[in-house]
């Protein structure tokens, strides 16, 4: 079938691989001009996938009316700060029941929304769904084995869905929980910043078990107290997402956060890593949650004191281990 992939970033790229292995047509739109001419003729993301070639059915394009005309899915990879702008850009050319999913991770800092709302109030005309799960580009487009859940309002589209995207080295479960699917994908980042700033002060593993433990009581808080299933946050857009995104070096949110745990300003950790940094648009976001909802987040209040305020690392760190004793819950 015809998949329209928009963004061509690494997770649009690989996504665009993985499809187009699997014998879909897949058109990857690229927001710049040259941008697309150099994937075009390079026949790889040399930017942020180096190395792994396009199969022959990955089209590059820069016309969003050719890449959306007749695609039984759309697939949206555009970063949480540029989401609004993306669906402006293509609620002209999406028809009435096109099914949409998005596979970015994050929140909209100024309204809150998570991103499968802004696409919704965008585009009222798609059906939306969301994709999350431990997943590294870098992983996913060398065909590494990696289990992803995806999440709409009706099962029957997630089964679709499912059916588009499952294979030997992509297994996708569904679920009927977007808000929590999408909560646990975006506020981990947060907690995936602070423990690479802990990886950055020089702390070890139990620091980051804790980090890990108690900033994913502190996402389940916040994801019920919006209506989310908990049990959503032991599961792969949870626990899952957490884990890799808190361990791995291929995390960008993990390689910011010890370049702040050493001392680095905002400004140049971001200019060093050269890629988005969800967890730094969404601890501000979570942190206006934490207050709108109401909901005790130390560790998400400290993040933000980091980044926004200009708090001491180890002083933040100190602050969290003196709090009040109390039960573990």
């Amino acid at each position: 079938m015809k998949i329209a992939v928009i963004g061509s970033g690494s997770w649009g790229t690989a996504i665009a691989i993985l499809l187009a292995s699997r014998g879909h047509n897949v058109y990857l739109w690229s927001w710049m001009q040259d941008e697309t001419d150099r994937l075009a003729h390079d026949r790889e993301n040399r930017e942020f996938l180096s190395g792994v070639k396009f199969p022959e059915t990955i089209y590059c394009t820069h016309d969003m009316g050719e890449c959306i005309d007749g695609a039984e899915l759309i697939i949206t990879a555009a970063p949480s700060p540029a989401t609004r702008t993306t669906a402006r850009q293509l609620a002209p050319y999406v028809k009435d029941g096109q099914n949409l999913i998005n596979i970015s991770k994050g929140l909209e800092e100024k309204t809150l929304m998570r991103l499968s709302q802004v696409y919704k109030e965008e585009i009222p005309q798609a059906n939306v769904s969301v994709m999350s799960g431990p997943s590294h580009a870098e992983e996913v487009s060398r065909g590494l084995p990696t289990t992803n859940v995806v999440a709409s309002d009706d099962l029957e589209t997630a089964k679709f869905i499912q059916d588009i995207f499952m294979g030997d080295m992509f297994r996708v479960y569904t679920s009927i929980d977007i808000a929590g699917v999408e909560l646990g994908g975006a506020l981990k980042n947060v907690i995936a910043l602070c423990a690479g700033i802990s990886d950055g002060l020089g702390y070890g593993d139990n620091t980051k078990a804790a980090l890990m433990t108690r900033g994913l009581a502190e996402i389940a808080r916040l994801g019920t107290a919006m209506g989310a299933k908990e049990d959503t946050f032991m599961g792969l857009s949870g626990v899952g997402d957490l884990i890799v995104t808190c361990t791995s070096m291929h995390s960008r949110n993990r390689r910011a956060g010890i370049l702040l745990g050493q001392g680095k300003t905002l400004q140049e950790t971001l200019d060093t890593v050269h890629m988005v940094v969800e967890g730094v648009n969404t601890a501000s976001a979570a942190y206006a949650m934490s207050k709108k909802y109401n909901v005790e987040m130390p560790i998400v209040e400290e993040a933000y004191n980091i980044l926004y305020n200009g708090a001491d690392a180890r002083e933040a760190v100190l602050r969290l281990m003196t709090r009040e004793k109390r039960q573990e819950k």
